[in-house]
């Protein structure tokens, strides 16, 4: 079986496992990441949303192989030590969570918005098209807002 080698949240890894192995398997089984979520497995529900070298990914539909030398950025790795995120810090002041399940997915899409946007329109929120069954939408816009005027 061959080996991959990359960064997750800033420690490197090197797990055995299939080339086309989908990376949220490796990140939830082999490595214990519990933050992505598995919704859909086809890159619809978005609830996996991690970063992979700074750029929003589903890893529900990226192979193993492709994170090979690269960064990989779950919720885990968002913040800095015990300082959240702005845009954690937001979700949390805009109570944006009901069940939660699909926040991790959410929060992360948001900064990856944030990082080539940084004054977002209601458009361009709405380009993130991840899924959230409890429908908070109107409070994950004001979040993002919210998070984009602390950064």
């Amino acid at each position: 079986m061959p080996s991959h080698t990359f960064s997750v949240n800033g420690k490197s890894v090197t797990v055995d496992a299939p080339a086309d192995l989908p990376l949220l398997w490796v990140l939830r089984d082999l490595l214990g990441i519990r933050g992505p979520k598995y919704g859909c497995g086809i890159d619809v529900c978005k609830a996996c949303t991690s970063h992979l070298d700074g750029r929003a990914v589903n890893p529900c539909v990226v192979p193993v192989s492709d994170a090979a030398g690269k960064e990989v950025t779950t919720i885990e790795g968002l913040a800095d030590g015990d300082t959240l995120h702005p845009v954690q810090e937001a979700w949390l002041d805009q109570d944006v969570a009901q069940c939660g399940y699909c926040q991790p997915g959410q929060i992360m899409a948001a900064v990856a918005l944030l990082k080539k946007t940084k004054n977002p329109t209601d458009a361009d929120i709405d380009e993130i098209a991840n899924v959230c069954r409890c429908g908070t939408y109107f409070r994950i816009r004001e979040a993002i807002k919210k998070a984009a005027s602390m950064m």
